[in-house]
């Protein structure tokens, strides 16, 4: 078998033309995925009388032993094979002879790659899915570990206030779950079956696109042949889901990175997923989590390389589409991967509760300061100014806030008395926050045990 179209042509097409048109490398991980959808498709044409059910039991059975070939490793590619549809096609007239020849009825690539990816896809939003799960899993495991160890939340960098070290993991845990149920919308609109189009106008052949849908788990059918092959939408929506989900990855690395530093000794990273220096022997590289972040980076590039893919492309199909599962793939890859590592990683980190609750600076309780005044009617503007006030004074007189008598409390504001001393602790300021979605314990307590029963 030559290439698929060259009836139309003359001449020889330039060999250089062929090693550039081809996608095969990219579209190998798809063999499955297309031989799936073929063996349905062989089943439609028999069911509809366009081949005879023994044309179509010599394909399907044909399109089985390709599969074991793929599956062990043991098919053959040749030069001529532009991409797996072409190579399937081909290995199948091998196999089945004529009948093989018959298996592009009522197709063509441009439904078949769409069929492929959105086969691919289904799949990878489930595996994605459920590496976010196992990770939810074990940031939740890990906030029940470190119950009630308190430590400083930042902003900006700098301390803010005290929280619960279990609700920065719950934190994270939260994170995941936008991004599952991002995957999980996007997952409806890949559900949706695009073979029966053909090339871009549908076709004069007795089709059962119901049929076909039923046979591969669709819950839905593409309503415009031309969209259907035009688009990528559907591909873009997971891809930037992950990219997304690789983002907080990469902000949740950046943080166990920064804890892990000798300047912070909040966490100890296993030995086990850290490299050395090549001169420096004292060293514990944190590699893993800074290449998750790096291919955050690599991700939100291709994320981009995609939408600048489809952004001028006018109705209907383009070659140019044939560069989207290079972009894409690379995306789901960093995903999966990155998911997988840090779930191992999590368990596995050795978390400092003296070292954090140390390195709080008695200033993260200047809020609870402000609140007191406000509960005593200061309106929060003056409570504000005066706390910030005592705390320029404590500094300049390199005095700590306990370290402060009454009568200097009360050069500040005439409300503070002396249990103003009561409220000045981390675990008593933890505690008050009791606010829906605030870090105080018996509210992060309830949060574990809810995700507990919610992750089962």
């Amino acid at each position: 078998m030559g290439y698929m179209w060259a009836g139309r042509f003359k001449g020889k097409v330039e060999s250089r033309v062929i090693d550039f048109t081809s996608s095969l490398d990219i579209d190998k991980r798809l063999a499955l995925y297309d031989i799936k959808g073929s063996i349905a498709h062989a089943k439609m044409l028999a069911k509809c009388g366009i081949v005879t059910a023994k044309e179509g039991r010599n394909i399907a059975v044909g399109l089985e032993k390709i599969k074991e070939e793929i599956e062990k490793n043991r098919f053959r590619f040749k030069p001529s094979d532009e991409d797996i549809h072409t190579a399937v096609e081909r290995r199948l007239t091998e196999i089945a002879g004529r009948d093989g020849e018959r298996l592009h009825t009522a197709r063509s690539r441009n439904d078949q790659i769409v069929l492929d990816e959105r086969l691919f896809l289904k799949d990878v939003i489930k595996e994605i899915s459920g590496g976010i799960k196992g990770l939810q899993k074990a940031l939740v495991a890990k906030a029940e570990e470190v119950f009630p160890c308190i430590m400083p939340a930042y902003t900006h960098l700098q301390q803010s206030q005290p929280v619960l070290a279990s609700h920065y993991f719950l934190a994270y845990t939260e994170m995941l779950e936008r991004d599952k149920q991002r995957l999980a919308d996007a997952y409806k609109r890949v559900d949706v079956l695009p073979s029966g189009v053909c090339a871009c106008c549908g076709t004069s052949l007795p089709v059962d696109r119901e049929y076909l849908a039923g046979l591969l788990g669709f819950s839905g059918i593409s309503r415009n042949s031309l969209d259907t092959v035009a688009s990528r939408d559907f591909l873009l929506e997971p891809a930037g889901a992950c990219a997304v989900l690789m983002l907080n990855l990469s902000r949740f690395s950046e943080d166990i990175i920064i804890w892990s530093t000798s300047e912070f000794g909040f966490v100890e990273l296993p030995d086990s997923y850290c490299t050395g220096s090549s001169i420096l022997p004292q060293k514990k590289n944190p590699d893993v989590l800074e290449l998750i972040r790096g291919r955050a980076a690599s991700s939100a590039g291709m994320l981009a390389g995609l939408m600048a893919l489809l952004k001028g492309l006018p109705l209907s199909y383009n070659r140019d589409l044939q560069e989207d599962k290079r972009l894409a793939f690379g995306i789901f890859e960093d995903a999966a991967g990155s998911l997988g590592i840090l779930a191992d990683i999590v368990p596995a980190l050795a978390f400092n509760g003296r070292a954090a609750e140390k390195a709080l600076s008695e200033f993260t309780l200047a809020t609870d300061a402000a609140e007191y005044l406000v509960k005593k009617g200061i309106p929060f503007r003056q409570a504000h100014g005066i706390c910030g006030a005592m705390v320029r004074y404590c500094l300049e007189k390199n005095k700590s806030a306990a370290a402060l008598d009454m009568k200097e409390w009360k050069s500040f504001s005439p409300e503070f008395s002396e249990d103003i001393k009561k409220v000045l602790n981390f675990k008593g300021s933890v505690r008050a926050k009791s606010s829906y979605g605030g870090t105080s314990p018996e509210l992060v307590k309830k949060e574990i045990s809810r995700w507990r029963k919610a992750l089962k």
